[in-house]
């Protein structure tokens, strides 16, 4: 069957008007048009998903409810009409849209200074309106879809179906229309183009955000570049000032060192002189005594031999055998004043000062803690309880070394925290890889993992190189600093109350480190190491 349409530019058939053809869901011309049980229509697709969004089988109209989903046929007659309006629109807009028109469709929301300027352009008119035909399109059709005036509507439609660009496919990411959704886009998953829109939009302004973020970044790296540019030039002053005063050091013992140096000589040369002077005179002694005897043997027999007895007599005279004049009195004396230097070394700007800053608060592991090792409640304190607790087996705990580890663990920049050793004397202090063997004996040292300074009782202070390292610490440390940087690969001790620096590794970590302490068994409840926090009048009160 097929009706007669006429005036379609009026947007009339005879009796029928090109509304009456439009769906109320998607306010469009059919497309399969069914049937419900109500007597109303709408596209096929349009009410499968209207009810799958909504509880009820209803009607979009007139709100009738149905137990069960209606069966739908396609209302045949319906679709010829819906079918013949379609195609005498598009035939009507392509007899539109000349290269003219369209210029003229592009310049109607862009003209010239006091002429009409396009506020809404029609999805269904393909054409936009001024203010003043806006009203008059809106009072004769109700249900036409507006939107922003955009300059060429042409732009808008299928080129290969000349329908209406009103879905978006997900799969090929391309906007088509209603036709193309029955043929190259069937069983894609397509989307309304403002909905597609909506969620773009959305996406762009996290896009936007992400953008903030990251000139946030930049302008906060930059701050970081200015101020290691002010710390850097702070720095430089201060070993200007530091290698002055280094300078300044040397020269004064040195100027010390060649006076003493001249001093010892004078002194051995005034010490030669007298044992010279002591010579000669039993030089000349000596020679007086000879003459006397040689005039005395030019005597007749009588008088030498009553003459000899006061002349055998040899003078008073020193045994100089075992004397002798150092040649090399100064051995030793420049080592002892390059070695005295050392007292400039406390005038230095402590590095201590500076690393508080990556301060960090370390909490300690019960999951890995030994059996034997008893934890505060705020998981800062450990001591060797002196006495097994029966706890979880879990992967992560030691079961033979009293070990506990810190809760967690850095996997890149700068940290630094303190803990007070007190008088323990079994102890080791440091940081480990986290794959380190959990189970069974443990060798402390760099080779399997870990880096650290300990205190073992009759043997003293040492450093977890392999072989151990011994370190000569006087006074002992009671409060120790440990500072670690990752990218660096670097791990160093403090002595927190002294102020300097005790020992630093060079390595190269691969892996996740954790704190870790190691407590040996003592009978002392009150012998409990203990993470301090980290504040400059502590310290000041530790080096009271």
């Amino acid at each position: 069957m097929t009706l007669p349409l006429r005036r379609v530019g009026m947007a009339t058939t005879g009796n029928l008007s090109e509304e009456q053809v439009h769906c109320s869901i998607c306010l469009d011309v059919f497309t399969n048009p069914v049937s419900i049980p109500c007597g109303h229509n709408f596209c096929q697709r349009c009410i499968l998903g209207y009810w799958k969004t909504s509880p009820l089988y209803q009607c979009p109209m007139c709100k009738k409810s149905f137990y069960k989903r209606p069966d739908l046929s396609v209302n045949t007659v319906l679709r010829e009409i819906a079918e013949q309006f379609k195609e005498i629109r598009v035939r009507s807009v392509e007899g539109k849209v000349s290269k003219g028109e369209r210029e003229r469709s592009e310049k109607k929301w862009t003209m010239e200074r006091g002429r009409p300027k396009a506020i809404k352009s029609c999805l269904v008119c393909l054409t936009s309106y001024c203010e003043e035909h806006l009203k008059s399109h809106t009072a004769r059709f109700t249900k036409h879809k507006l939107m922003e005036p955009v300059a060429n509507m042409a732009d808008r439609m299928c080129p290969k179906h000349e329908r209406l660009l009103e879905l978006f496919c997900k799969k090929d990411q391309t906007c088509v229309c209603v036709l193309c959704t029955e043929t190259d886009h069937r069983a894609h998953y397509t989307v309304p183009v403002e909905r597609e829109w909506t969620e773009k939009k959305v996406i762009s302004f996290e896009k936007l955000s992400m953008i903030q973020d990251r000139v946030k970044k930049v302008e906060e790296i930059k701050h970081s570049v200015e101020q290691n540019k002010a710390s850097a030039q702070k720095e430089i002053e201060e070993s200007v000032q530091v290698f002055s005063e280094l300078v300044r050091s040397v020269q004064r013992t040195q100027a010390e060192l060649v006076v003493s140096i001249e001093e010892k000589q004078r002194q051995t040369e005034r010490w030669a002189e007298g044992f010279v002077t002591e010579l000669e005179q039993e030089i000349a002694d000596l020679k007086r005594r000879k003459a006397d005897l040689e005039n005395m043997a030019r005597t007749d027999h009588i008088h030498f031999l009553k003459n000899f007895p006061a002349l055998s007599t040899p003078p008073s005279v020193k045994d100089w055998s075992g004397t002798s004049v150092p040649t090399d009195t100064c051995v030793g004396m420049i080592r002892t004043s390059v070695y005295n230097l050392k007292d400039f070394l406390p005038f230095l700007p402590p590095e201590i000062k500076k690393i508080g800053k990556y301060t960090v608060d370390v909490t300690l592991d019960p999951d890995s803690a030994n059996p034997w090792l008893q934890l505060s409640q705020d998981r800062h304190q450990v001591r060797h309880l002196g006495a097994w607790q029966d706890l979880p087996d879990h992967p992560d705990r030691f079961d033979t070394v009293v070990i506990v580890l810190g809760r967690e663990g850095f996997a890149s920049g700068r940290h630094y925290w303190e803990v007070q050793v007190g008088d323990k004397d079994d102890w080791y202090l440091g940081v480990a890889r986290s794959s380190v063997n959990r189970k069974g004996r443990i060798s402390v040292s760099t080779t399997q993992g870990y880096w650290a300074v300990a205190m073992k009782k009759g043997q003293g202070y040492r450093v977890s190189t392999s072989p151990p390292t011994l370190l000569p610490l006087d006074p002992k440390p009671k409060r120790l600093g440990v500072y670690v940087d990752y990218e660096e690969g670097q791990v160093s001790f403090y002595d927190v109350r002294a102020l300097t620096h005790i020992y630093t590794f060079k390595d190269k970590f691969m892996e996740k480190i954790f704190p870790f302490f190691y407590l040996y068994c003592c009978d002392k409840a009150s012998d409990t190491m203990v993470i301090c926090p980290v504040n400059e009048k502590s310290r000041i009160k530790q080096s009271s």
